[in-house]
């Protein structure tokens, strides 16, 4: 008995056909088929009714009070690592200074 073997690409060997019916594959070619019948004005009206209803905005004091919730935060921060910066320049020039 002899054996053949048959020379497939490695896309071939990834891709995954579902044996559920309607279920379709993770291909790029069967994204691509939905890329191409989307029309680009059903993808704006899509988004613009996506930002319109059914995205939550903050109010105002949320958003206020968020900014300065970053702002407190970033200050924090620029204080530990400008912290850091010192004790080690002053371990470094403490070494060097044993050195030299």
């Amino acid at each position: 008995m002899r054996f053949t073997t048959i020379n497939t690409g490695v896309a071939q060997l990834v891709e995954h056909w579902s044996p559920k019916p309607g279920v379709g594959s993770s291909s790029l070619s069967s994204r691509a088929k939905i890329i191409e019948n989307m029309k680009i004005k059903e993808y704006f009206k899509d988004a613009y009714t996506e930002l319109m209803h059914k995205v939550t905005w903050p109010t105002w004091t949320e958003l206020q009070n968020s900014a300065v919730l970053v702002m407190v935060t970033s200050l924090i921060f620029a204080l530990i690592i400008a912290g850091i910066d010192f004790v080690f320049s002053r371990a470094m020039e403490f070494i060097y200074g044993l050195l030299y």
